[in-house]
This record gives structure tokens, sequence and C-alpha cells, in this order.
């Protein structure tokens, strides 16, 4: 998934590995974790597919930079991705699978538990406020300004998801301290 999001982010224009981390900081971090190490073992792979192009810029009294571009081959492959399959949900989902063990600690523990998850999203909310200038700034790189409209549809998915974990965290509070602990 990294390398199409790599694919994706040189169809917009050559970038370095380093502004590609930047893009990652500003923006995809919200729905996507990548490590610059990760980020350029992608980029070698990707050149070695012939899906990027490589191309070294000398610089003053500094190591060379490489600007990698898109190549057509990799362009076919962003498509044929993008194009592939219907939406896809993620049938692995992490906090499930420890709240549906949590019943083996105690029922204070578990409400801070869902009292800290509450705080998480509040915060990751806070930090989605940043990226509408993000987006605005990203904009001049694209040739159709359209395209940054899919970003914000992101920026609203992930605010509907943290604002529905804060409603769900809640029911889940409210439940074990009503003390309803009954099966349904």
């Amino acid at each position: 998934m990294l390398k199409h999001g790599i694919l994706g982010l040189l169809s917009y224009k050559e970038m370095t590995g380093y502004e590609i981390m930047l893009v990652f900081r500003d923006s995809l971090r919200f729905f996507w974790n990548a490590h610059t190490s990760q980020i350029y073992r992608e980029l070698q792979a990707l050149e070695e597919k012939g899906w990027a192009e490589k191309t070294p810029v000398p610089q003053q009294g500094k190591p060379d930079k490489n600007l990698y571009a898109i190549s057509p081959k990799g362009r076919k492959e962003l498509l044929r991705w993008l194009s592939e399959g219907g939406p896809e949900l993620e049938a692995r989902v992490p906090i499930l699978m420890k709240v549906f063990f949590l019943g083996e600690r105690g029922r204070e523990e578990n409400i801070r538990y869902f009292m800290a998850l509450q705080e998480y999203c509040r915060i990751f909310l806070e930090a989605l406020d940043q990226v509408p200038a993000h987006i605005e700034a990203y904009s001049a790189y694209l040739d159709n300004p359209e395209k940054a409209v899919y970003w914000q549809m992101t920026v609203d998915y992930g605010r509907k998801n943290m604002q529905m974990h804060i409603q769900w965290a809640q029911s889940c509070i409210d439940k074990l301290e009503s003390g309803k602990g009954e099966v349904v």
C-alpha cells in the first residue's frame, strides 16, 4: 500500500525522498504511518520495478539529492491499483481485539481505558485542524485543483471517524458506570 501512496504523490510532481516524508508528516500520517527508512526503501523498489525514475541533482558542498518522478509504467500501475476491486474496509481492527478481552480487567480500569481513548481522539481532531492549511499549500502542485477535493474528503473521514470513536467510548463508559454488564 505504501508503494502506491508514494506513486500517488509522485503523480502530482517530482519529489525527493525528504519531500515525500514531509507530505506524510503534514497529511498522510493521519491515516498511514511511514518511517523515513520505509519511504527510501520503497523508492528504491519503485525504481527497480521501473515505476519511478531517479535523477541525481548536484548540490554545492552537500551530497547529491535524488529527485524521483513517476514513470509511464508507474502511472499505469497507479491507475491499475486505483481501479482494482471495490471499496475496502479493513477487517482487522486492533482496538476491537483489545476491547473484546477487556472483561479480564477491572471495571474502573476499563473506564479509564475508554476515557484515554476519548482524549486521544480529541487530540487527533485538534491535529486535523492544521490539515486544511497543508491542503492549500500542496494544492499548488496540482495540475487540476479539483484533486484537492479528495484530500478534503479524507480529512472529513478522519474527523467523522474520531467523533464516532469518542461517542462509542462514551457509550462504553456509560454502560460500565451504570453497572449494566448484561449480555444483550
